[in-house]
């Protein structure tokens, strides 16, 4: 059985044909759905970015916070539960 870093299984999910809801990645050997891991992407994306316009800690993070919140729901809309 071969090794994959993060990285990795990262590029691999992307590529693949399957949903995003239904995609897994283990990180640190925890299997994690990859809807949940993007809106988290997503929700960092957003802190620094509005963080460094607005140079606000509270605006970043409420706004971090709403846009992570309306990305784990919509982007799980579809996962299986086992």
């Amino acid at each position: 059985m071969a090794l994959m870093t993060t990285a990795e299984q990262f590029r691999s999910a992307a590529q693949s044909r399957t949903p995003l809801a239904q995609r897994e990645l283990s990180i640190a050997g925890v299997p994690w759905p990859a809807y949940k891991v993007v809106a988290l992407l997503v929700g960092a994306l957003v802190l620094a970015v509005v963080g460094v316009v607005s140079a606000s800690a509270a605006t970043a993070v409420l706004s971090a916070t709403a846009v992570t919140t309306v990305a784990w729901w919509v982007l799980g809309a579809g996962h299986r539960r086992h």
